[in-house]
């Protein structure tokens, strides 16, 4: 996928904060939360919701009535009038609903397109399969978020034992890992420094859980979850599988949250943004899937797609932030692409922060226009991995 007409009001994405499995968020219905979190940013930024033809909604873990996902999400937004598709492509799902909205402005389909990812990983759903083969017709169950983090019908194995696959086929040590690890986790202060004036561009914040209307249960000013970590802590820690090398300080953790990025024209997109000068192009996507189980391998392939159909290199770019659940992934990373680890996922990343899948990548890009527009501009690229050893990569520019 290549656009040349698809752009980013500067300062029309946002994310909530992140909130850590079964935390304050947990009670919150992800669908609702991302609309009055949208209601609100998009007052924010002076964006009145006539200004979209079109929601593009991207959602993984179900929850009541997300059968109606993008036109119900459209109508608690504000825009009763419009609709769109509903993605679903586990932890690329940020990556596509991105690459959805900027096709269809390409193909004229849409001018003003309001993408939006939510996920509640806290309380999934439990669900029951009816199966007459069964004796006694015993229906066949589901633990939608954990039954399938700990098997690929697929490939067989836990994701997890991908990260060891790649680990171990890769040579990549626990020490690297948690170099990593910590490196990450310093960059995240920076992130936090001055007030947290780098979150401040994007998170909306302070949010305050109100369920019911009548009490509030929580006021969440900032993400939820990030753990202390030090090389004392993290050697302390013993791997998660017998003889393997990741524990659970060198992995992320599931999460619930939300993100929202505006994707319109070039005309309106400097009409609309929060500053005129400051263009953000979408130019590129790639996909890629590694062999069986080797999840992390996937990344660097589709980043080479992305950066090969936008016609630049990794070495041109002059921000890079990557979806990394293992730290493996990472290390994997810099060596395929030649990028020293410090030189990429300023800021911190989902190593740190958690993981709500749909809204994990779609965060990832708003801080990526956010650090290009601090350092001047120049080109920017996106890759994660996804269930089902695939990966998904995006390149932008701002200039």
């Amino acid at each position: 996928m290549t656009w040349t007409k698809a752009f980013v009001p500067y300062g029309a994405g946002w994310s909530s904060p992140f909130v850590k499995w079964q935390g304050s968020f947990a009670p919150l219905h992800s669908l609702e939360l991302c609309a009055d979190v949208a209601r609100r940013a998009l007052a924010a930024r002076h964006l009145p919701a006539e200004h979209f033809d079109a929601l593009h909604l991207g959602t993984t873990i179900p929850q009541p009535a997300s059968f109606y996902g993008a036109p119900w999400v459209a109508g608690l937004v504000g825009a009763p009038g419009v609709t769109g598709p509903t993605y679903a492509q586990a932890c690329a799902t940020g990556a596509r609903t991105i690459a959805g909205a900027a096709s269809d402005v390409e193909n004229g389909v849409a001018r003003c397109v309001l993408a939006l990812t939510a996920d509640r990983c806290s309380n999934g759903p439990h669900l029951v399969y009816p199966n007459a083969a069964n004796p006694g017709a015993r229906p066949d169950v589901e633990d939608w978020v954990w039954d399938n983090f700990a098997r690929d019908p697929w490939a067989g194995e836990a994701m997890i034992q991908t990260a060891e696959n790649v680990a171990r086929a890769a040579g990549v040590t626990r020490e690297e890992q948690e170099a990593v690890t910590l490196l990450r986790f310093a960059q995240y202060q920076d992130a936090l420094a001055d007030g947290a004036a780098f979150q401040r561009r994007y998170l909306v914040a302070p949010y305050e859980v109100n369920p019911t209307g009548k009490k509030i249960l929580a006021t969440v000013a900032s993400d939820e979850g990030v753990f202390p970590t030090t090389r004392e802590g993290l050697a302390k820690l013993k791997p998660v599988q017998k003889d393997g090398s990741v524990t659970f300080g060198t992995q992320t953790h599931p999460a619930d949250g939300n993100a929202g990025l505006v994707v319109t024209t070039r005309e309106r997109a400097a009409e609309l943004g929060r500053d005129p000068k400051v263009l953000v192009q979408l130019c590129a996507a790639g996909v890629a899937r590694a062999k069986k189980a080797h999840m992390a391998q996937a990344v660097a392939p589709a980043a080479r797609q992305a950066l090969e159909r936008a016609g630049v290199t990794a070495a041109d770019c002059a921000a890079v932030k990557t979806h990394n659940p293992f730290a493996v992934n990472d290390v994997i990373f810099a060596r395929e692409l030649g990028l020293q680890i410090e030189d990429f996922n300023r800021y911190g990343s989902s190593l740190v922060y958690g993981h709500p899948q749909a809204p994990t990548g779609m965060r990832l890009v708003v801080e990526l226009i956010e650090e290009l527009a601090l350092r001047g501009g120049g080109w920017g690229l996106f890759a994660g991995c996804a269930a089902g050893d695939t990966a998904m990569a995006l390149v932008l520019k701002v200039g």
